[in-house]
């Protein structure tokens, strides 16, 4: 009897919990179609794909994504980012923006990363000139040169360019497959038209010197050129340019006149009261 009666309970506790499950898993399943947004197709990428390469059938996969969830203009169709090139890298599974592709009809490689208005130059250096190979795509430098300027017998050290952009080492626009920094005879910098010239220049009158900056620091520092002299003691640095001072005019002041001087005199005549004369550097007058 008691046997029976467990049974029951046991029956009847198992009926209970899977109603109780049904009913959760209905509940959930309606709270989630009524808030859940249909998915669209949208291009991620396939695998890593390094800068300047040219996006290939392979490079790029369909996915779905919630509208609401996608960034502005997240292309939705192959064809949108199909041989366009990479400025930027993009990682396996990230949304191929626009924003790291290169224009349509832009090509591929190294043309693509110039933007309109700026110019790709590159300058022959060797570990020193290199900074032991850690000048490389992405970072930024400042260009020394070291010459004798004309008119002067003595070597001077100037800062030519500051904060210019690296953006190729050799033929290569990114680092290797290590991560590692990679020695190369040729450093490619990006610079405006000017910079191009006055780099060229450069390159021709002297000895280049890449200094290796800190790619947060975008301050343009006013710095002197150094010469020989400078760096011994006592000796003479390139004097810095005259600073021009403008004389401030200062008005004269007058002094005030001094307040003049009083006498008293008292004047005794016979017996009578004397009389008080009070004189001053304007005369004397009887003070009766």
């Amino acid at each position: 009897m008691n046997r029976t009666r467990l049974l029951m309970i046991g029956a009847v506790a198992l009926a209970l919990g899977a109603f109780v499950s049904l009913f959760v898993y209905k509940n959930l399943q309606g709270r989630s179609s009524s808030t859940g947004e249909p998915g669209v197709d949208v291009v991620v990428a396939a695998n890593d794909i390094q800068v300047g390469a040219r996006i290939e059938e392979h490079d790029v996969r369909l996915v779905k994504y919630p509208a609401s969830s996608l960034p502005s203009g997240t292309p939705s169709k192959r064809s949108q980012v199909m041989g366009r090139g990479v400025i930027l890298p993009i990682a396996k599974g990230e949304f191929i923006l626009p924003s790291k592709l290169a224009p349509e009809n832009a090509g591929s490689g190294l043309p693509s990363l110039i933007p309109p208005g700026m110019r790709a130059v590159s300058v022959r250096v060797n570990e020193v000139v290199s900074v032991a190979g850690f000048v490389g795509p992405g970072t930024r430098v400042d260009v020394l040169l070291t010459g004798t300027p004309n008119g002067s017998t003595e070597s001077q050290t100037t800062t030519v360019l500051q904060n210019v952009a690296v953006i190729a080492s050799g033929h290569t626009l990114e680092r290797n497959a290590a991560g590692e920094a990679q020695t190369t005879p040729v450093i490619t910098l990006l610079v405006s038209p000017d910079d191009a010239e006055r780099l060229t220049l450069a390159s021709n009158e002297g000895h280049i010197q890449l200094a290796l900056r800190n790619p947060l620091d975008t301050q343009q520092d006013e710095v002197t050129a150094a010469n020989a002299k400078g760096l011994y003691k006592g000796g003479t640095p390139v004097a810095a340019p005259p600073v021009h001072v403008h004389p401030v005019k200062q008005q004269k002041i007058q002094p005030s006149a001094p307040p003049p001087s009083v006498l008293s005199v008292e004047v005794y005549q016979g017996d009578k009261k004397p009389d008080t004369v009070k004189c001053t550097d304007q005369g004397c007058e009887d003070s009766k």
